[in-house]
């Protein structure tokens, strides 16, 4: 086992809550309550419903969020994954996805232990979820990096965000939690390929990791080992595998302790992808520059990287999980319903007339300029033929242009009640406000099925 591995190891089994700084507390409950509030607005979506349907006669006592559904721990924590992500409205910046692979497996290890877990365990395993997610990724050498190479990282890097969260809840010891680590780095998968017909498939994947760290840390629990190699230079190993040509594995460990990749993560505004969201911020503050309706303009340009554009610039709009990886589909919601928020990805707007016009005034053009991991530059041309371009480097929702208190709760109760009563979703938020003070996370059950 490498010294930085070692390290990122004993990290996890010895952070405690004093050990986090008041502003990371803060942050870490704002993304409980989003994560929470997005999972629950997911229990409706079809892939939730369909993805139920496969566990639907198997017995077990752990709650699927926002249903009557109980099953086992693995299946709860697969199930509640795929929800997290199934309208795009989870936060991003982290494994990318971390949320949604972390609260999932997180609440189903609880589930597993008969002592209480307190709100102060509860947020340091959270933490650690986030921390190791993300330090994976960076280690593959980044987002643009590894997903550019077609691996989708809320997967790939997931699963071991979701075996250290696990393992820190089952009070794994350090040898415990590197085996769980190795096996998770076995259970790693998940591509990129879902992004050229629209299917379904991404949605799977914050499941299947969820499920793949729970899993690899009660294997570990049971004394089954993982290679201890894993991100060392060897044949085989996870890095050497999935990212030959861009590890840096020097970042699984760099700033430890002191740079936390929690501060880093952004929770959504629009039910789209986080590549999509500068743009669509760029264009809502170049209407009110030029100040004109959208009958007044002409067309939008836009130029991006490569990456960017591999990842979000179709214009397939036929399913509800291609338009929302469409830059062009969300520049015309903000344009023609002056918003991106879920309805406005509904089948009946979809398939509007004046938003299938409407593509074909959305140019999107590659700048080999742009750095892979830069935002987008807008330029709105007018009827008139004024003209102006923007570029916002730090868009809405992310850790330096965060949503506020009243617009996250505003989110969560608009998520929340499309499966429970308003004063059900009120007594849930109150809860989650406050869960560093709770005894025991157990008591969330009760408002959450």
């Amino acid at each position: 086992m490498s010294e930085r591995l070692q390290r990122l190891v004993q990290f996890c089994v010895d952070l405690r809550f004093v050990d986090l700084p008041p502003a990371l507390v803060a942050q870490a409950k704002r993304h409980i309550l989003d994560t929470f509030g997005a999972t629950l607005g997911g229990a409706d979506s079809a892939v939730a419903e369909q993805a139920r349907k496969v566990f639907a006669c198997e017995a077990g006592e752990v709650s699927v969020w926002g249903t009557d559904l109980q099953v086992g721990a693995a299946q709860a924590a697969m199930l509640n994954g795929v929800a997290a992500h199934a309208l795009e409205l989870d936060d991003t910046g982290g494994c990318d996805h971390s949320g949604a692979v972390v609260l999932p497996a997180v609440m189903a290890a609880v589930s597993l232990l008969a002592r209480p877990v307190s709100g102060h365990e509860f947020i340091c395993a959270v933490v650690v979820g986030y921390e190791v997610g993300r330090r994976v990724l960076e280690a593959c050498g980044g987002y643009s990096a590894h997903n550019g190479a077609g691996w989708h990282s809320t997967a790939t890097c997931g699963v071991f965000g979701a075996a250290a969260t696990s393992a820190r809840i089952l009070g794994l010891d350090v040898q415990q939690t590197l085996a769980a680590l190795g096996i998770a780095g076995s259970f790693s998968g998940g591509l990129w390929a879902f992004i050229h017909d629209g299917s379904q498939s991404k949605k799977l994947h914050s499941g299947r990791a969820a499920e793949g760290g729970l899993l690899a840390a009660r294997f570990a629990q049971q004394g089954i080992t993982g290679p201890t190699q894993l991100f060392d230079e060897v044949w085989g190993g996870f890095l050497n595998t999935l990212a030959p040509a861009t590890s840096t594995p020097e970042a699984l460990d760099a700033g430890l302790g002191v740079v936390w990749k929690l501060a880093r993560c952004s929770i959504k505004p629009y039910a789209s992808c986080r590549g999509t969201h500068s743009a669509i911020d760029a264009l809502g503050l170049l209407l009110d520059q030029l100040n004109v309706r959208v009958d007044q303009v002409e067309n939008v340009q836009v130029s991006l990287s490569g990456f960017l554009h591999n990842m979000c610039g179709g214009q397939d709009v036929s399913t509800l999980a291609a338009a929302q990886m469409s830059l062009s589909y969300a520049l015309v919601a903000r344009l023609v319903q002056g918003h991106c928020q879920l309805h406005a990805y509904d089948d009946l707007q979809r398939n509007d007339p004046r938003m299938i016009r409407w593509l074909s005034r959305i140019h999107l053009e590659v700048d080999p300029r742009l750095s892979e991991d830069g935002e987008p530059v807008v330029t709105v041309r007018t009827v008139e033929g004024r003209q102006a371009s923007l570029r916002v480097d730090v868009p809405s929702g992310a850790p330096g242009n965060p949503l506020s208190d009243a617009d996250l709760e505003e989110k969560f109760y608009s998520l929340a009640t499309r499966v429970m009563s308003h004063e059900q979703a009120t007594g849930l938020l109150k809860q989650l406000w406050h869960i560093e003070e709770m005894e025991s996370v157990r008591t969330l059950d009760q408002w959450l099925a």
